[in-house]
């Protein structure tokens, strides 16, 4: 290699985004280099996604931790990245291992070698922040990375943080054993959801033994023996052997140095994209450089994919923009909690006029079948519900959110319908297969239709 090497293309970051953005730009016949000092194929086959539904698949079939650890690692590979290498020097990517700085437009740098380029593509992805609580980083502690690749099973954990990935984690860890406390500062789970979707997980949480700390945060982490002790506001204390933190993850951004292209980073900010995916300066768009996934403040793999297929489509000459509209969220819990597009709360924040309709799972018959006596309260216990949401000044779905046996799987239709902007009248129409859970969603979406 050249003391300066060059490519029509540098990635930097090889996860879900940086994959997707070398492999294609290498097939459409561009030179690309691909930067990265992790592993290859990003968080979601090793350390998030894969290895969380494989465990939680392991505890719904009653396997014993040793087996569904053995499990996990045949799956995610031990973690070992050599098959995402051989796809991508299989597609004709140059792959630059080591840590990539970027100074300017047309610039990186890998260890002390300077690479230049047409154009960069930045998909550093993200991690996870740890709070600044006396006492914790000296505590022992996890995040989701060493939850979902230890072969430890603690006796006594403690989550903080109530949100996707603290609701997932907590409940994988009980069903396997471990004393489980959820510490969540806000008043319930999933606060960025519907109110329902955590009222209802949180109710299968308290089933499966889990105790959970909503209102409270910590305030001080003190080490006993032989583990730790955490005080909070509300006054309480909590023994543990582990902390699991899982408050939540910031974009990877500290070695991007872009003031000279006008760029402002700030820490723990994501950053700034237009529609197009090209990274926005003070002037507007920064021409060759462009952002994908979580560096961008998206959190999914399903949305970095598609980030990185618009920034592909901006390298290549092609005009098209990321529409965010449709992207699901999911936590892969039990029942399973979806939701897709505006919230009740991000519908408040924008002063949307908000028009929602729900139905009950258990009032569907594939709902007595599966889960025979789950009446009683709104949300028929671990039975679910769906609820969907219009905005009442166009009269087009525009949200929707489902707590239920796989509700990822039979919630799709929602998804499209949003993304496509199908009227109501037309998904009322809709006939689903009886006995499913579509009923919910077809009740759902009639009584939204007659309220409009």
């Amino acid at each position: 290699m050249s003391r300066n090497p060059h490519h029509d293309v540098v990635v930097l970051g090889g996860g879900t985004a940086g994959e997707l953005a070398a492999r294609e730009l290498a097939e459409a016949g561009r030179d690309v280099a691909l930067v990265e000092g992790r592993l290859l194929g990003g968080e979601a086959p090793y350390l998030s996604a894969v290895p969380i539904a494989s465990l939680l698949h392991s505890a719904r079939c009653g396997e014993a931790w040793e087996t569904a650890v053995a499990r996990r690692a045949e799956l995610t590979g031990g973690p070992e990245d050599a098959a995402a290498q051989a796809r991508l020097i299989q597609a004709g990517v140059t792959v630059l291992r080591g840590r990539g700085r970027v100074l300017q437009p047309g610039r990186v740098i890998v260890g002390e070698t300077t690479v230049t380029c047409d154009d960069i593509v930045i998909c550093t992805g993200s991690e996870p922040v740890v709070p600044g609580v006396e006492g914790l980083a000296e505590a022992p502690i996890w995040t989701s990375d060493e939850a979902l690749t230890t072969s430890d099973l603690p006796r006594r954990l403690v989550v903080l943080g109530g949100g996707r990935v603290g609701c997932a984690l907590a409940q994988l860890y009980a069903a396997f054993g471990s004393q489980v406390t959820v510490v969540e500062q806000a008043g319930r789970l999933l606060p960025a959801e519907a109110a329902f979707t955590g009222e209802i997980l949180g109710d299968a949480l308290r089933r499966a033994g889990v105790d959970l700390r909503l209102g409270t945060e910590p305030v001080k982490v003190e080490r006993t023996f032989p583990g730790v002790r955490l005080w909070l506001t509300d006054g309480g204390a909590l023994d543990a052997d582990r902390i699991l933190v899982a408050v939540g993850r910031r974009p990877r951004t500290e070695d991007l140095v872009l003031s000279e292209a006008g760029v402002e980073l700030r820490p723990g900010e994501p950053l700034p994209i237009d529609e197009s995916c090209r990274v926005l300066g003070v002037e507007g768009p920064v021409p060759g450089l462009w952002a994908a996934g979580d560096v961008t403040g998206q959190r999914t793999v399903h949305a970095a994919a598609h980030q990185a297929r618009v920034a592909v489509a901006g390298v290549l000459g092609k005009r098209r923009e990321a529409d965010y509209r449709a992207i699901p969220r999911w936590v892969p819990t039990s029942p399973a909690v979806y939701a897709v597009g505006v919230s009740p709360q991000e519908a408040a924040e924008a002063g949307m006029d908000l028009l929602s309709a729900g139905y009950d799972l258990a009032a569907t018959t594939r709902g007595r079948i599966e889960h025979a006596g789950l009446t009683g309260r709104p949300g028929g216990g671990s039975g679910g519900r769906v609820e969907v949401y219009a905005d009442r000044s166009t009269g087009l779905l525009v949200g929707a959110a489902a707590v239920g046996p796989y509700a990822e799987e039979w919630m799709g239709e929602i998804t499209m319908a949003i993304r496509a902007g199908i009227p109501l009248s037309v998904l009322t129409e809709v006939v689903h297969a009886f006995p499913t859970y579509g009923e919910a969603v077809e009740a759902s979406l009639r009584e939204l239709a007659a309220r409009l």
